[in-house]
């Protein structure tokens, strides 16, 4: 789609993203390749800030996601310049210590929209050594879905305490999992 697209979803247009992705699986449903008593996503790291924005706005759309060490609290993460890769996705997303992206980013942050609705069913996953999106991220995340929706899906939540970000380091672990 080049360079003009890309150029669309950054910074003050991140949240095209996020229509678009929508777009994609509405396609999926439309076209009969799925549905939506079918339909899952998977996102991980900032593929889970995709998927979990998206859940958001069109929890009826899906029937699970998987998350896999999923960057959900984009507002805190992305204020602290100390955590890895954080100046670096300013050039991407925008710096929330600027007071435009700050509440342009809220308008999106998955932690920061849970509400009071129903959603799919969740497994997410947390690494306790990763250095790039905090085990407390998911955490905080599945703590507060599980208080706000209103439904009976199940959300899950696996931590692994010896991983990093890529998961576990042991080859033979990795094959298991």
């Amino acid at each position: 789609l080049g360079r003009d697209w890309r150029e669309e979803g950054r910074y003050l247009k991140v949240k095209n993203r996020f229509h678009d992705f929508i777009a994609a699986a509405e396609t999926l449903v439309s076209m009969g390749i799925s549905q939506r008593s079918t339909l899952a996503a998977w996102g991980e790291s900032s593929g889970g800030l995709l998927v979990t924005a998206s859940i958001n706005m069109r929890p009826d759309l899906f029937k699970a996601v998987l998350l896999y060490v999923p960057f959900v609290d984009a507002v805190n993460t992305m204020s602290d310049p100390s955590i890895p890769l954080t100046c670096g996705e300013w050039e991407e997303i925008g710096n929330p210590n600027q007071r435009e992206t700050f509440y342009y980013m809220l308008e999106y942050s998955p932690y920061d929209n849970l509400r009071m609705q129903d959603y799919p069913a969740a497994l997410v996953t947390a690494s306790q050594n990763d250095t790039m999106v905090g085990y407390w991220e998911p955490l905080k995340y599945v703590s507060k879905l599980r208080r706000v929706k209103t439904d009976s899906n199940p959300v899950l939540l696996k931590v692994d305490f010896h991983a990093g970000h890529g998961g576990a380091s042991d080859k033979s672990k990795s094959m298991r999992e």
